[in-house]
């Protein structure tokens, strides 16, 4: 089971990159959650199997059509949470 944090920077607001990171994950039954932040950037908590976290994070480097993302930050957390779906969570 891995577990990381995101931080996607770029033009990655109002272009459906919190729908489209949901949709994605989902497909390939990765658990955790999507939020915008108030800076501008998408933040998600990404947790299962390992091969289908570094595929949800390689696409992550593109995101939907109409993004233009600058960079994808990636830190490694320790899961004190074991998530049962993914969701998309409210601005912060």
């Amino acid at each position: 089971m891995q577990t990381v944090h995101v931080r996607i920077t770029g033009r990655v607001q109002g272009v459906g990159y919190r729908a489209w990171t949901v949709e994605h994950a989902r497909k390939m039954g990765v658990k955790g959650w999507v939020r915008n932040r108030r800076d501008g950037s998408v933040e998600a908590i990404f947790q299962g199997e390992e091969k289908y976290v570094f595929k949800l994070l390689g696409l992550c480097e593109d995101g939907p059509l109409l993004a233009r993302v600058s960079n994808v930050l990636v830190d490694d957390v320790k899961a004190e949470t074991a998530y049962e779906g993914f969701l998309p969570l409210d601005t912060l």
